[in-house]
């Protein structure tokens, strides 16, 4: 197999772990015999820094000419502490999923049983717990008309959706229901936004096409409670832009951290794919983020894209031997966890690759 990937580290932390992620990526083509051809472009702050765009035209054309974009993260304390500035980091991100028509986000939150004890959730609770989020991307209140009156006093976001953004998303989630436990919830917020009721009718009408598939809907607020107090009711959650950026979030603590959760972004063409935590300035160049999360995501990479589903496998159960040894970043140590065992993110790149 011969592809081409492209990496975008982007800011923060995003420039160390993605490191680890096109590491791991070498290390499978070499040992699969696959050719992997990299290239790297700039987007986000640093892509502001140098060029005035967070997404300078060069980075698009090489994506678009790209099978895989492996991606770091966006953001700087800059911009949060100034919400007045025009050209902002995440505007790359936004428009790198119009122009490439990224318009499901998909994100499984995978427990590993080794980390039961790093979420702030009981064990018993969360153990076997395996969701696959699917999120519209291109749609809703992010992309939506907006408007602010000069003096300040009045702003609003238009959210909207059209019935085939519904459509195209609601057929990929039913299509991954069918290869797993065959149970979908679609989440949104129907007995209030007509925005939502639209979103339930084309998921109701989807669904007849799929009656093997166990289809529930659930409101945002009562989604959210569910999330934390039985995780393991949930297979796959369909649900809006804004509304699958709150409840992936809020995710994250079943698989104990941040750190240790994958994304991918795909359309019909390439995919991009990412850990779902942020740039992190705070940890940024203190060597001690999670390379995992990354790591998982050139696994996602290598399923979805290239269809290589041992590969990715591989490159999972190598995570997982780490675990199981009792390695741990230190976002994910808990009290048990040996002093000698706390790695920094070259250190636990490594263990990694040493057990791929």
């Amino acid at each position: 197999m011969e592809k081409k990937i492209l990496v975008i580290p982007g800011d923060g932390i995003g420039q160390e772990v993605t490191t680890w992620g096109k590491k791991v990526l070498e290390a499978t083509a070499k040992k699969y015999q696959h050719q992997f051809h990299f290239d790297q472009a700039l987007m986000g702050h640093v892509a502001i820094e140098a060029t005035g765009n967070p997404l300078p035209e060069q980075t698009l054309s090489k994506a678009k000419d790209s099978d895989a974009i492996l991606f770091g993260a966006i953001g700087h304390a800059k911009y949060d502490n100034d919400p007045s500035l025009k050209v902002r980091p995440e505007q790359g991100l936004l428009k790198m999923r119009k122009s490439l028509g990224l318009y499901a986000n998909i994100r499984p939150i995978r427990l590993f049983d080794q980390l039961l004890g790093a979420s702030s959730l009981k064990p018993e609770i969360l153990k076997g717990a395996d969701i696959l989020f699917f999120r519209e991307l291109t749609g809703d209140v992010y992309f939506g008309e907006k408007f602010k009156k000069e003096d300040g006093s009045y702003a609003s976001d238009l959210m909207n959706y059209h019935v085939f953004e519904v459509e195209r998303i609601a057929r990929k989630a039913f299509e991954a229901a069918k290869t797993r436990r065959k149970k979908l919830c679609s989440v949104d917020k129907a007995n209030v936004l007509e925005t939502s009721r639209l979103w339930r009718n084309v998921v109701q009408r989807i669904a007849k096409e799929y009656p093997e598939v166990e289809t529930e809907h659930m409101f945002i607020d009562n989604a959210a409670m569910q999330l934390v107090k039985d995780p393991k009711r949930f297979d796959v959650v369909l649900t809006a832009n804004l509304f699958g950026d709150i409840l992936t979030d809020e995710a994250s603590q079943i698989a104990g951290s941040m750190g240790m959760l994958a994304s991918a972004s795909i359309g019909d063409s390439v995919g991009f794919y990412e850990p779902i935590h942020g740039s992190a300035h705070d940890i940024a160049g203190k060597g001690i983020a999670n390379p995992l999360a990354s790591i998982l995501s050139a696994a996602l990479l290598l399923d979805i894209s290239f269809g290589c589903k041992e590969e990715a496998e591989n490159i999972i159960q190598a995570v997982e031997k780490t675990l199981q040894e009792g390695y741990r970043s230190i976002d994910i140590a808990d009290k048990e966890t040996a002093p000698d065992k706390i790695l920094k993110t070259e250190q636990m790149g490594q263990k990694v690759l040493e057990y791929l």
